[in-house]
């Protein structure tokens, strides 16, 4: 009796310290880019990115787990080019007055040893949601010599099919379906 109630004490402490390690992190807008790539007719590469992002990462390394949140303001795309970002906003492509959000929602962290090699999940854009993995292509965590906290982050990539969420301006024209994103983000320990 003795023994089965220190195997089940070392048992309860050994469960939560797996819970202890779970820690939540804010993004970092200042830190964290959202990029499109579309070729334009098989020459240059179109560029774009959301001046306004936020969003949450609830990371355990232990238990390797994590839930990420990432959520785009539609109408705060930008290229550079202010009556390319107006047609970007509109009906031919986000729709911006009638989704004004999109969102990834990553709930499975893959690892490779210590360091996230993927995130799987699904993205919500123009009101239809599918699933997305993206690959790191760095990661990595640090103790921030100026805010004093850990943060962690790193550089991560998909391509997609955007005709799947119901964007097919060009499709028709010879502009590919096949369109790319690299994310830059960092988030902040709480």
């Amino acid at each position: 009796m003795r023994k089965s109630l220190t195997l089940l004490a070392a048992a309860a402490v050994l469960s939560t310290t797996g819970l202890a390690q779970a820690a939540d992190y804010q993004i970092d807008p200042t830190h964290t880019n959202v990029i499109w790539e579309q070729i334009h007719f098989g020459t240059s590469t179109n560029r774009g990115s959301w001046a306004k992002k936020s969003g949450t990462v609830q990371f355990d390394r232990a238990a390797k787990t994590g839930k990420v949140n990432l959520t785009l303001d539609m109408s705060s795309v930008t290229t550079g080019v202010t009556p390319f970002d107006n047609h970007l906003k509109g009906d031919d492509f986000f729709a911006a007055d009638k989704h004004p959000t999109a969102t990834f929602v990553g709930d499975k962290f893959v690892f490779n040893g210590d360091k996230i090699s993927e995130v799987q999940g699904a993205l919500t854009l123009r009101g239809q949601t599918h699933p997305v993995t993206l690959k790191a292509v760095r990661f990595n965590c640090f103790d921030h010599p100026m805010l004093k906290r850990e943060v962690c982050g790193g550089d991560f990539e998909t391509t997609i099919k955007r005709s799947l969420w119901g964007v097919n301006w060009g499709l028709n024209m010879g502009v590919p379906d096949d369109t790319k994103i690299v994310i830059q983000v960092e988030a902040i320990k709480q």
